[in-house]
């Protein structure tokens, strides 16, 4: 990473940057004209760079739009700008600035309400797509990942490197680094390790004046915050270096299907009752469908309980006949592997793959493609009675492809204090739940259904979650719980939606943002409002 020291040196380079453009340019040839006009970037930036007009420009855009519910929008990025060298990056920023377009940065396109690649006013997007070096050194157990790879790729490389090292990150292969990190990121490892955020310990970060920054130059403040708060609302996130964890030689997966009428209700209840309290090396989360029943005709709810263990198979089965004997596991439905086959199978299970297959397959970054889609999250502090969850089964049954999934919480993650960095969600639940529908069905008639399907699941399930506020995850991005205004947006407007994402970690989010980005360029409908005078500045 030997690009840090150019931000020692930029700000000399602005005053070289702007000359006379004709009048007559529209705003995009005045963007891309500005960053010609940029010192040194005239014989690479060709390249990268991608107006409407350029043959290339559609398939970069759809390259990494994981939600097709925003296919075909009319709002459409001005310029996309494929970063190869910070200065790409720096560039794009100041030339941003000048021409009134707003950035929104993509490391994997994942984000469920596609502010990385869609917004209601004239933007560019600057994707990470290149940026994807891993440098892992393991001997003292760090790797340096540029924001652009994804996880796979992340984990593949750990892989190649060391069979007893690994790092605490989500199970969605083609997820990109730079917003998981910087929104949390949780996965198998949780329970033992905590958060991505939780192990990252330096980063590199452009600011809004077009300066690098690694942890020293930017300052503890925003390094707490790009932990968990979301890198967007303060900069472009590069890359991050992150602590990797220790795994053994041998982990054990298994995938168990029960149905209501194997008792898959009782066995969810129990499940409630002991999954944060289970040693911190299992990981049982439960996703439950609607499946087609073994009576002819006939649906019914099915609950997988899928889990990684950090052992073998002869120490998992007691601790499982211990604590959820009601679960039935047997030897035979358990595979022992290694870490990095524990990172394909949850992949598998995922996207729906039964085949055995090698590590490579962490590398196809064009793997999973989610369809039109929409999600929301809760965090649960105390069990769901059996007749809360009978009512969810009765709405799952309602619509073709609609899904929970509860990850449970305990271990590690009750070990650190909300504060600690700007992800607030610990010690006072037992576990979270992601919601979420996928359709095939076009047309805004049946997006409206199955969002307002989803949005009826979440308004039943309000009595048995968090409230006060009412707790969501921000990497399961979700504008039903607020947005800020095109323009100004107050702190306490934002804190509708501020505090379920954030809690008690928002006021100081907002602190820092006003710090580093006072006049808000870095902004989308949710990002980290500025506090102004009256609110305290």
């Amino acid at each position: 990473m030997k690009y840090l020291s150019s931000y020692f040196t930029f700000a000399t380079a602005i005053a070289l940057l702007f000359s006379f453009e004709p009048p007559s340019f529209d705003i995009s040839e005045k963007f891309v004209q500005c960053l010609y006009n940029y010192p040194h970037i005239s014989n690479s930036i060709s390249n990268v760079v991608y107006a409407q007009t350029n043959s290339s420009y559609s398939s970069i855009l759809d390259m990494s739009i994981r939600n097709y519910r925003f296919f075909n929008l009319s709002s459409k990025p001005q310029v996309i700008v494929t970063p190869l060298e910070v200065f790409h990056i720096q560039a794009t920023i100041i030339c941003s600035q000048r021409h009134g377009l707003q950035i929104r940065t993509r490391s994997g396109g994942h984000d469920y309400e596609g502010l990385s690649y869609v917004a209601g006013v004239p933007f560019v997007i600057v994707d990470l797509l290149n940026l994807r070096q891993i440098t892992v050194d393991v001997e003292n157990r760090t790797a340096w990942v540029q924001a652009g790879a994804t996880l796979g790729e992340l984990y593949y490389t750990i892989s190649q490197k060391s069979k007893t090292l690994g790092f605490p990150a989500g199970v969605c292969a083609t997820v990109g680094t730079g917003g998981h990190f910087s929104g949390g990121g949780y996965g198998f490892l949780m329970r033992k390790y905590g958060l991505a955020a939780d192990n990252i310990i330096d980063a590199h970060i452009i600011d809004v004046n077009g300066n690098l920054l690694d942890r020293k130059a930017m300052g503890e403040d925003l390094f707490w915050a790009i932990r968990g708060g979301g890198g967007a609302s303060f900069g472009v996130i590069v890359a991050w270096k992150i602590k990797l964890v220790p795994v053994p030689s041998t982990v054990t997966v298994f995938n168990v299907a029960r149905t209501l009428e194997e008792n898959a209700t009782e066995i969810i209840q129990k499940w409630q009752l002991v999954a944060n309290k289970l040693d911190e090396r299992i990981f049982i989360r439960v996703d439950v469908k609607k499946v087609n029943s073994r009576e002819p005709g006939k649906q019914t709810i099915q609950a997988n309980f899928v889990s990684m263990f950090q052992g073998g198979v002869e120490e998992l089965i007691p601790l499982m006949q211990k604590s959820l004997p009601e679960l039935g596991l047997e030897r035979k439905d358990c595979t022992e592997t290694s870490w990095i086959g524990s990172v394909v199978f949850a992949n598998a299970v995922l996207v729906g793959s039964t085949v055995n297959e090698a590590p490579e397959v962490l590398l196809n970054r064009s793997r999973f493609r989610p369809g039109i889609n929409k999600a929301k999250s809760d965090y649960v502090r105390k069990p769901i009675p059996i007749d809360g969850l009978q009512g969810l089964w009765r709405l799952l049954y309602e619509v073709p492809d609609g899904e929970l999934q509860f990850a449970p919480y305990g271990g590690r993650m009750d070990e650190i204090s909300e504060s600690e960095i700007a992800f607030a969600h610990r010690s006072r639940y037992i576990f979270h739940i992601h919601y979420v529908v996928v359709w095939e069905e076009e047309g805004d008639e049946a997006a409206q259904r199955y969002m307002n399907w989803i949005r009826k699941l979440y308004k039943y399930m309000e009595p048995y979650v968090s409230n006060s506020p009412r707790a969501a995850y921000v990497n399961y991005r979700d504008l039903d719980i607020g947005v800020n205004n095109h323009g100004y947006t107050s702190y306490n407007q934002a804190s509708i939606w501020g505090l379920k994402y954030f809690g008690n970690n928002f006021r100081r989010l907002a602190t820092v943002k006003t710090r580093v980005d006072p006049d808000n360029f870095f902004r989308n409908e949710q990002s980290i409002p500025t506090l102004s005078t009256d609110e305290g500045n």
